[in-house]
C-alpha cells in the first residue's frame, strides 16, 4: 500500500510521520526547536533550522520503517499559524519568523483598530484586529527593520516555507491566510485591499492553496537534501490544530479538543461561521464545516521554561524532570493553598486579546513550595480553558464532547485539573501522535488514496478522565480568583 509523509511544524519540536495506508503507522521521529525571546513579549524561531530537522527526520523514517522513498505517494506538512517568514529575492529568510505568540506589536495593533472599522473587517474577514493578524508585525518591521522589509519578496508562514523548500512554489495555505486577516470569507479568496488595509504589501503576498490541494512536487534539490525522491506530489497543508482535530475524529457539532503543545489551542466544530473578535475562526479540514478557536500563547513553551529555570537540578521521574514535579503536585492540595499563577509570559492571546498581559503570581506564603507553584501553573491553564469554554457558549458554540491530545495530555495529574475545573469527562486518545497524522492524511486524501474518515483507524480512545466533584467548589473560588487578578493586574503592565 501507498506510504505518505506527515511534517509538523511546532513551536518546540519538529516532529516526522510515516504512515501506510489504510491504517499503520510506521515511524515517528522528532528534533526540538529553539524558542527564542530575546525581549519581553517577542516570540522567534530560525526557519534553517526547522528545514534541517526535517533533513534530518526523513531519513530516520525511512530507516526505522525499512521502506524505500520512492514508496511515498505524497506529503503534507502542518505547522503552527499564523508565523511570519520574508524571504529575499533568492528565496532565503531575511531574518528569524515572528511567532504567531509574539506580543511585541501592541502598539501596532492599537494603531490599526484606530484605522480601521473593526466591525466591518470582523464580518469581512472572520477574525478580529489583534496581534494574531500578520499586518501587525508587518506594520511593526516597517517601523523598526525597514532594510528588512525592503529587501522582501515572499511573506510565508512556517509550514509554508516549508513547502517552499521541498517543492520550490510558494504558496500560503488557507487557514494561515485566514488567521492572517487576509481571506474574505464570503468568496474564501484573498482580498488584496483587506491585506494592504492591515499593513501588509499585497506584492509579497502568493497565491492561496487549499489544504488538500497538490501545490507542487519535490525538488530535485530537496530530494537531494532530504533522501525523498524527485516528483512526490505535496499537498497544500494544514495548521497544526486544525491538522490535530481531524486526527482526533474532532468531526462533529459540539466536539471540542483540548490541544497541549507548546501553546494550549481549543477548537469546537461547527457547521456554522459566527465571527467573534474574541476567538480565531478558522476553516474545519472536513469541507463545510468551520472550527473556531482559541489559542493561548503559552502552554508547553511555559512548562519547559519552568523547569529549566526553576527546576534544573530534580531527580527525573521515568527520565523525565516534569513527570517529577507531577508527582509533587499530585501531593498537593486542589487550589494549591490559594496560590494563583497567571500564565501571561508572552502576553496573551484569545480571549483576552492582550499583548501587554503579563504573568503573575499571587497569594506566595512561605507554606508554599515547588509542588504548590507546580501545581499552580497547571492549574492556570485549566482556568485559561474554562474562560474559553464560556466564550464559546456566549457566543452559541455547543460544547458537548472534550476530546484531549498531544504531549501535555500524558500527564495525568494536569489532566485530572482540567477535568475538574471545566466539570466534564475528559476522552484521552491513545496512539494519536499530534498534528503529523493530520498532515499525513491531508496528503493521502489530496493523492486520492483515502477519504476524511479513514483515519479514525490510526487512534483509538483510551479511559475516560472524568471530574472529581470535591473539587468543584474549590475550583469555582479559584477560577473567580484567576479572572480577577488579571483584571486587577492589566493596566499595571502597559
Amino acid at each position: 500500500m501507498a506510504l505518505f509523509l506527515g511534517l509538523d511544524i511546532g513551536t518546540t519540536s519538529t516532529i516526522g510521520l510515516l504512515i501506510e495506508l489504510p491504517d499503520r503507522i510506521l515511524a515517528k521521529a522528532s528534533r526540538p526547536v529553539v524558542l527564542r525571546s530575546a525581549h519581553p513579549g517577542w516570540a522567534e524561531e530560525d526557519p534553517g533550522q526547522w528545514w534541517a530537522n526535517c533533513r534530518a527526520i526523513i531519513p530516520e523514517l525511512l530507516e526505522r520503517s525499512g521502506r524505500e522513498a520512492s514508496e511515498i505517494a505524497g506529503i503534507g506538512v502542518a505547522g503552527m499559524l499564523p508565523a511570519t517568514i520574508l524571504l529575499d529575492e533568492e528565496g532565503q529568510p531575511l531574518r528569524h519568523s515572528i511567532q504567531q505568540s509574539d506580543g511585541r506589536a501592541g502598539a501596532e495593533v492599537e494603531e490599526m483598530r484606530r484605522e480601521i472599522d473593526e466591525a466591518a473587517f470582523l464580518s469581512a474577514a472572520g477574525n478580529g484586529v489583534n496581534q494574531q493578524l500578520v499586518g501587525a508585525k508587518m506594520r511593526w518591521l516597517r517601523r523598526h527593520e525597514p532594510d528588512v522589509v525592503r529587501k522582501a519578496r515572499i511573506l510565508l508562514g512556517s509550514y509554508d516555507y516549508i513547502n517552499f523548500r521541498l517543492t520550490g512554489v510558494a504558496r500560503v495555505e488557507q487557514n494561515w491566510a485566514l488567521e492572517a486577516g487576509i481571506v474574505n470569507v464570503a468568496t474564501n479568496e484573498i482580498d488584496l485591499d483587506q491585506a494592504a488595509l492591515t499593513g501588509i504589501n499585497p506584492a509579497l503576498l502568493p497565491p492561496i492553496a487549499p489544504s488538500s490541494e497538490v501545490m507542487g512536487h519535490v525538488t530535485a534539490e530537496a530530494a537531494a537534501q532530504t533522501g525523498l525522491v524527485a516528483g512526490i506530489p505535496v499537498v497544500g497543508g494544514a495548521a497544526d490544530m486544525i491538522a490535530s482535530c481531524l486526527g482526533a475524529g474532532v468531526v462533529a457539532n459540539g466536539d471540542v479538543l483540548l490541544k497541549f503543545g507548546g501553546a494550549v489551542d481549543i477548537l469546537t466544530v461547527t457547521d456554522k461561521a459566527i465571527p467573534d473578535k474574541r476567538l480565531f475562526l478558522d476553516y474545519h479540514l472536513v469541507p463545510g464545516l468551520w472550527m473556531p478557536n482559541g489559542c493561548m500563547s503559552t502552554g508547553g513553551s511555559v512548562l519547559n521554561w519552568f523547569v529549566d529555570t526553576f527546576a534544573p537540578g530534580i531527580a527525573p521521574l521515568n527520565g523525565s524532570r516534569h513527570a517529577a514535579l507531577d508527582a509533587l503536585a499530585a501531593d498537593r492540595p486542589a487550589g494549591a493553598m490559594g496560590l494563583t499563577f497567571l500564565p501571561y509570559l508572552l502576553g496573551e492571546k484569545t480571549p483576552l486579546h492582550d499583548p501587554s498581559a503579563r504573568g503573575a503570581v499571587n497569594g506566595l506564603t512561605l507554606a508554599h513550595d515547588l509542588g504548590h507553584i507546580w501545581r499552580a501553573v497547571l492549574e492556570s491553564y485549566a482556568y485559561a480553558i474554562r474562560h474559553h469554554v464560556e466564550t464559546f457558549n456566549e457566543i452559541g458554540y455547543e460544547t458537548t464532547r472534550f476530546f484531549v491530545s498531544d504531549g501535555g495530555a500524558s500527564s495525568n495529574i494536569w489532566m485530572g485539573i482540567v477535568a475538574d475545573v471545566l466539570g466534564v469527562p475528559l476522552q484521552r486518545l491513545g496512539g494519536h501522535p499530534g498534528s503529523c497524522l493530520g498532515a499525513a492524511w491531508v496528503a493521502a486524501v489530496g493523492c486520492g488514496g483515502a477519504d476524511w474518515t479513514g483515519i479514525a483507524a490510526l487512534t483509538r480512545r483510551d479511559a475516560l478522565i472524568t471530574p472529581n466533584p470535591a473539587h468543584s467548589q474549590i475550583y469555582d473560588r479559584g477560577y473567580a480568583r484567576f479572572r480577577d487578578l488579571y483584571e486587577r493586574l492589566k493596566d499595571s503592565s502597559r
